[in-house]
């Protein structure tokens, strides 16, 4: 019975693909049945780890580093698409790929340290939406987490009701974040002409600004949101032969900008935010709690909520997409699948003991964010291999500059995480 609406849903889908694919439709009804993927995805990119970095980069720099995330955001789109790329031309996703090509003992490494990476961003998104609880409606952390559980429940049920069902609900709560950090953005009435400087002009101020512009780029590369997007493409629209599967791979692309460009653009007002009312004002701030109230007293508590709406569906929405994350890894590394409802609930366990210890969220998230390095070189490197691979790819491998590009990123990605990890803990 639960398998009945995926099916419908996946066969309505199928054939609206495959009239695109014909030429039968056109205009832009034709990106229709390609539109979801890489939303789904994009939600790593809005966990409530971004928003620490993001704040404490606003309100001690201002403007400064936004052109950080503009480069972080063209990045992401390569990125995402070599992975929804690798899925489309193989109908396998990136673990199931790396089993085939590497030994069982690379391949149990890769999927536990992958399982570390997911708990580990797991738990920013699950502290994040308990945060986000707490500061809205002043419902302790505990309590709150235990909610935060029950609605990440809620989400993993609309998969179980098909993909479109499930891509339209984190949609939706993407579009909540976007209108709460527009409302933020036209509040706080930031500097029109120092927002397009900050955007285009690469600059520093002093080794700590480095430091925090190699946090924002680090972190932008998500180590779950690599592997998921290539499940996600890998059996959703089957192309027959070479020709459609680089039409599905053009039309997929479409949904990749424009995904990669949403969540740029709030991660963007994050910064451009915190700079007009906490730079501005010469305040320096670090925890979420603490922006909250700032948020609170410059701004009015509309603006308080709309932040504290916006971390809440962020990290309840992303929280859903590490559980999807988390069975592509076991199912694609080794072979093996548990009941998603049951990791769910093995995974609400770090973050519920953090908060029963009383332990800072925003340190927590912090540290969540130096354990998800560890992992980006374990997913990014056979992801540019796999897609540079012809034998594997076929017709869809990367071109030459796109193999350049992808090495290029690989390596700056890399080494600012070694970077930010030496620079953590010596």
């Amino acid at each position: 019975m639960g398998e009945a609406p995926q099916t419908i849903n996946h066969a309505r889908n199928t054939t609206s693909a495959q009239a695109v694919l014909n030429g039968e439709v056109k205009g832009l009804k034709r990106l229709l049945p390609f539109l979801g993927p890489a939303f789904i995805a994009s939600v790593a990119y809005l966990d409530p780890g971004n928003f620490a970095t993001n704040i404490t980069a606003g309100s001690k720099y201002g403007y400064l580093l936004l052109w950080v995330i503009f480069a972080s955001n063209l990045m992401a789109v390569l990125i995402q698409s070599l992975s929804a790329k690798l899925g489309i031309a193989t109908g396998k996703n990136l673990p199931e790929v790396a089993r085939e090509r590497f030994s069982k003992k690379t391949s149990i490494f890769l999927w536990i340290q992958s399982e570390l990476v997911i708990i580990a961003t797991d738990l920013a998104e699950f502290i994040g939406a308990a945060l986000g609880l707490y500061l809205l409606f002043g419902i302790p952390m505990l309590p709150a987490a235990l909610i935060t559980a029950a609605g990440s429940f809620a989400i993993l049920e609309l998969q179980r009701r098909g993909y479109r069902t499930l891509e339209a609900g984190i949609a939706a709560m993407v579009m909540v974040v976007v209108l709460a950090f527009t409302f933020q953005v036209i509040m706080a009435k930031p500097d029109a002409g120092a927002v397009v400087t900050g955007i285009f002009t690469p600059q520093f101020q002093g080794v700590d600004s480095i430091l925090l512009a190699a946090g924002i780029l680090g972190a932008t590369v998500m180590p779950h949101a690599i592997y998921l997007h290539s499940s996600l493409t890998q059996s959703r629209v089957v192309g027959q032969d070479d020709k459609e599967k680089k039409q599905i791979f053009k039309l997929e692309m479409i949904d990749i900008v424009i995904a990669m460009l949403i969540a740029g653009a709030v991660n963007m007002a994050m910064v451009i935010v915190s700079a007009a009312l906490f730079f501005k004002n010469g305040l320096v701030v670090e925890d979420l709690d603490v922006a909250f109230e700032q948020f609170r007293q410059l701004a009015g508590p509309v603006t308080a909520i709309s932040f504290g709406l916006g971390l809440l569906i962020a990290g309840l929405s992303s929280s859903s997409v590490g559980t999807m994350a988390g069975d592509v890894v076991m199912q694609g590394f080794i072979n093996r699948r548990i009941n998603l409802y049951l990791r769910r609930a093995i995974t609400i366990i770090p973050p519920l003991a953090i908060i029963a210890f009383g332990i800072n969220p925003t340190t927590a998230l912090v540290m969540s964010q130096v354990v998800l390095s560890f992992g980006i070189a374990f997913a990014l490197i056979p992801l540019v291999i796999f897609t540079s691979n012809r034998q594997i790819m076929n017709g869809l491998v990367n071109h030459r500059i796109t193999t350049i590009l992808g090495w290029m990123i690989s390596a700056l990605v890399v080494s600012l995480n070694l970077f930010l990890i030496v620079e953590m803990f010596v």
